[in-house]
């Protein structure tokens, strides 16, 4: 997958070779299945055929495409067309009326056939991959609100911040209080690099807690560019896959059968999309990968590959702060980025779509390996 992921920004650099979505597509599932194979080889998994993290994640690929052909059509029939925001890029809008809420047929996929992978695996940890695959619905059914009133309403407004948040945090502190109840130990500490630790005591949870409600608001803000949560969900879940499954492999199928389903979603979401997953997609998304960093406590590893969702975050954030900090009289003003978030500073300053995301892949990439690296 990395080797895959540098001959895009290869490619991307060189004027006379133009990347389409499709073939930036083939190249993501290229890297992303070859990187799954070699993690199993160098972990020795493919002797036990049922713990790899390769057959799920293709698996659920295929499973999720085909289901997709089905359900995109019916998705369009039901008028469910994405509402483009007016201040957004003005090349956004020509995919107004592109159906949304494309997280209803790929987020299930994952996490039914992970629950399933793992019973018939008979994981130790069956018990977590059944948690994990309860918040990451529970989000997604939190994103549905929110699709389902834009739609509703024709607008942009959803439900409130306030309720949207209220939703996250509530479901997060359920999440939470059944892991402290649960878990064979409690976490109090989060694991560092080289045996190092940071002792919280009973200040994990609530961290915990903010980390679920953070990670599902970074990747909402993430997924505004086609193929670009959905590849960067299917990097993204295979790194943390290979992180977790050493100790807990049934967290490790789970991850492995969520990149598939991303990378099955990006089958139909690819430049130029034919869907779009909408919040339902975008925080269910989110939701699995704080959730499986709690309950593996891999939080550490999930900072690192999270790394561009984290960029993307903190660009809204300083945009935000700057304009507040530098209004005028007039109540204007000035902004660090043409637009934020940083995706779309970048399509503002030139940048074709498929070059954002296909450097975003490459940068995602690399901050899986380091964090299979150094966890």
């Amino acid at each position: 997958m990395w080797s895959e992921c540098g001959i895009v920004d290869a490619k991307l650099s060189s004027g006379s070779l133009k990347l389409s979505g499709t073939r930036l597509f083939r190249l993501l599932a290229a890297g992303v299945s070859a990187a799954a194979l070699i993690l199993d080889l160098i972990a020795g998994r493919l002797a036990n055929i049922g713990l790899s993290l390769t057959l799920p994640l293709l698996v659920c690929a295929l499973t999720a495409a085909v289901l997709g052909s089905r359900v995109v059509p019916l998705l369009q029939w039901l008028k469910t067309g994405q509402v483009i925001r007016e201040d957004g890029p003005q090349a956004h809008l020509k995919k107004a009326g592109t159906p949304t809420m494309g997280g209803v047929f790929f987020v299930p996929v994952g996490a039914l056939l992970a629950v399933l992978w793992s019973v018939l695996a008979q994981t130790p940890d069956i018990a977590f991959v059944c948690a994990v695959c309860a918040l990451t619905l529970a989000y997604g059914f939190i994103g549905w609100l929110d699709d389902w009133q834009i739609l509703r309403r024709k607008s942009n407004k959803g439900i409130s911040p306030k309720t949207k948040l209220a939703l996250q945090i509530g479901f997060g502190v359920v999440f939470c209080l059944w892991a402290a109840l649960s878990a064979p130990a409690a976490v109090t500490a989060i694991d560092l690099p080289f045996g190092l630790a940071l002792p919280l005591g009973l200040l994990f949870w609530p961290l915990a807690v903010f980390a679920l409600v953070a990670e599902s608001n970074a990747t909402n803000l993430t997924d505004g560019v086609d193929g670009l949560m959905g590849g960067m969900g299917a990097i993204g879940f295979l790194g943390l896959a290979a992180v977790v499954a050493p100790a807990s492999p049934g967290l490790g199928i789970f991850c492995a059968c969520m990149a598939g389903s991303c990378l099955g979603f990006v089958a139909h979401n690819r430049n130029p999309a034919r869907v779009f997953m909408g919040d339902t997609g975008s925080l269910a998304l989110g939701g699995a990968f704080a959730s499986v960093a709690i309950l593996s406590n891999t939080l550490w590893p999930l900072f690192l590959i999270s790394g561009m969702f984290f960029l993307e975050s903190l660009s809204v954030i300083a945009q935000v702060t700057y304009y507040k900090a530098t209004k005028g009289p007039d109540g204007v003003g000035k902004r660090l980025f043409k637009m934020a978030p940083i995706h779309h500073h970048l399509e503002l300053s030139g940048w074709p779509e498929v070059k954002v995301v296909g450097v975003f892949y490459a940068i995602n990439a690399v901050l899986a390996l380091l964090a299979l690296a150094i966890r």
